[in-house]
């Protein structure tokens, strides 16, 4: 697959029939870009995941709406305002951003996504979101990614893109997204936002089906900090451009898409984790030997979650006995004598014990920015990888100063 420099920047306009924009609306204090919009004039089919928590935000009711039709033509996402915990107000606003859009672009209000991010409890000013979107949507292109890319991040280092291409029946597919996330990582879902693009020809149904199933395995298999945010969602919009013979069946064509928006999302899901708040550690968690994926998962997030595990790496301290800790309180069964935890490649713990290792080499494995912990439970044939970060002061920083 191709995941060149220049496409990634096309990001959301890679795919044919794409258009998008970022603006500067005057929402984020900062007074950098803040309301994106991204549109296809040809209908497309649409699929999305949300997080899962009770309390969510405006924006995550009206796009499920959206989802539920099977259809869209936009997305309109804005950063510096979460619209969450904003009552019926909130709900109000979330509309009024479907009709503003739906009203600049000449399609109907349940053609548009709507996506906000940002700080929880605030009501929208909707005065600076209408002339936003109005903005945005003059400003539409297909060279707009960059900008809907960087509209939509809030405490970011950068804005994560990537785009591809792919055969599909004879026919050339592109894909094209971006994301954002940083903070509040915690699946299942996390405060990210992710919208891809293609001009794939898909069934709804199917192109929900398989953005469910792909989501379990990239963008739920992320925590920074164990927190799960009000606001966050993956939306796909694919437009049929290409020209494929439209995918209705579970068939070649059908695997080879899932396989490609697998990639994707797992490529933004690391990049995501990498990213976060105040990160100098890139963690991946690998976890072997279980019974079951779910024991996999369970004991991966309980090593990738522990604040003790990750400022010892952020420390570059190769205590272990903070991983194996927190994978005996996973809640999964377990044998210590059976258990092997490998840092680097390096075993550190074996046979219930503490293992013998060449220091400096740990201490090296310690200090690189990408460190492998990998837990053998012995138990059974099943696995499972999360990937996560490490603690640090900026972290604790970063929090503490967000709402001011």
């Amino acid at each position: 697959m191709l995941f060149s420099e220049a496409s990634a920047k096309a990001g959301v306009t890679f795919p044919q029939g794409f258009q998008a924009a970022g603006v500067k609306a005057g929402i984020k204090k900062s007074g950098n870009l803040d309301v994106a919009v991204i549109y296809t004039e040809k209908e497309a089919a649409v699929a999305g995941t949300f997080t899962q928590n009770a309390v969510a935000a405006a924006p995550v009711f009206a796009s499920k709406k959206v989802v539920a039709t099977g259809t869209a033509h936009a997305i309109t996402a804005n950063a510096g305002c979460a619209n969450a915990c904003t009552g019926e107000q909130g709900e109000k606003d979330a509309a009024a951003m479907q009709k503003i859009t739906a009203k600049a672009l000449g399609c109907q209000p349940l053609d548009v996504i709507v996506a906000s991010t940002g700080v929880i409890g605030v009501n929208l000013p909707m005065d600076k979101m209408e002339k936003g979107i109005e903005q945005a949507v003059k400003e539409l292109s297909a060279d707009g990614s960059v900008n809907a890319g960087n509209a939509i991040i809030t405490t970011d280092t950068y804005s994560k893109s990537c785009a591809t291409e792919i055969e599909l029946g004879g026919k050339k597919v592109r894909f094209g997204a971006i994301a954002k996330g940083s903070g509040m990582i915690q699946p299942n879902m996390a405060t990210m936002l992710c919208f891809i693009t293609t001009d794939a020809a898909i069934d709804s149904k199917l192109l929900q089906k398989a953005l469910s199933e792909v989501v379990e395995v990239s963008f739920n298999m992320i925590s920074i900090d164990g927190d799960m945010s009000t606001n966050d969602m993956a939306i796909v919009m694919a437009n049929g451009a290409a020209g494929n013979a439209m995918i209705t069946a579970e068939n070649e064509d059908y695997e080879t898409f899932k396989a490609t928006l697998k990639a994707i999302c797992q490529g933004l899901a690391k990049r995501i984790a990498s990213d976060g708040e105040g990160a100098t550690k890139f963690l991946t968690v690998h976890v072997t030997g279980t019974k079951s994926f779910a024991d996999a998962k369970t004991i991966g997030m309980s090593v990738a979650k522990s604040p003790l595990v990750k400022t010892a790496f952020f420390g570059e301290d190769p205590n272990w006995g903070r991983v194996i800790c927190a994978v005996g309180y996973a809640g999964v069964p377990m044998d210590p004598e059976k258990t092997v935890v490998k840092f680097g490649g390096i075993p550190v713990y074996a046979g219930g014990v503490g293992a013998e290792y060449d220091e400096e080499e740990l201490r090296k494995v310690m200090a690189e920015h990408d460190i492998v912990i990998d837990i053998d439970m012995g138990e059974g044939t099943e696995e499972a990888t999360i990937w996560t970060c490490d603690f640090s002061y900026e972290y604790v920083k970063i929090n503490g100063e967000y709402h001011t």
